[in-house]
């Protein structure tokens, strides 16, 4: 099976960061074994230009996944690594580790925004995504340019600015698009 395959979903990627998350299903009694190929697959990329960070995430028990995280300066620098002889031989040396790759997720902007916790359904689209994003965010400034404008004209510009950028910036932040998840999801959900 091909990571490609392996796919859930895949937004396109653009100039910024990017996320790759990978879930291995490991055998019982063969989690040492695991977490000492996985530490070096993660060192091994960190070395690369471009990677920004890792994480590996132990298994909750039983059947659950370990987790795999690696954050890539943009999608050249992940393809790199993801096409690298380093990483090919690292997966060549996995053989008897009694781990299988049983998904990845290539995150690349918002669609974390728009993912309840736990959430396994594909990201929205990106056109979905920026005019939510736009539908939260414009109301915030129009309404602080109102109210705060009028009271911070007397003030210098770089004062000015201030008290509205720490007005909106609470408004806009994940949390508040969790918030409005939840609230489009009980609005759409059929069981009230």
């Amino acid at each position: 099976m091909t990571a490609a395959s392996l796919e859930h979903s895949t937004v396109p990627a653009d100039t910024g960061e990017v996320t790759l998350l990978i879930a291995r299903r490991v055998d019982p009694g063969h989690e040492a074994d695991f977490e000492l190929w996985a530490k070096g697959v993660l060192e091994s990329a960190a070395a690369f230009p471009g990677h920004l960070g890792y994480g590996l995430f132990r298994s909750s028990g039983g059947d659950a996944p370990w987790f795999l995280v690696h954050r890539f300066r943009n999608a050249e620098a992940c393809r790199a690594w993801q096409e690298s002889p380093e990483r090919a031989a690292w997966f060549a040396d996995c053989q008897g580790h009694h781990h299988t790759e049983i998904a990845r997720r290539t995150l690349t902007g918002m669609e974390t925004w728009f993912a309840g916790p736990g959430s396994t359904r594909p990201a929205p689209p990106r056109w979905r995504m920026t005019i939510s994003a736009t539908l939260a965010i414009y109301p915030i400034s129009v309404l602080g340019g109102l109210f705060l404008v009028p009271h911070l004209t007397a003030l210098p510009l770089l004062l000015n600015s201030h008290p509205a950028a720490i007005h909106s910036s609470p408004c806009s932040s994940p949390s508040s698009a969790t918030r409005s998840h939840r609230w489009r999801q009980r609005r759409t959900d059929p069981r009230g």
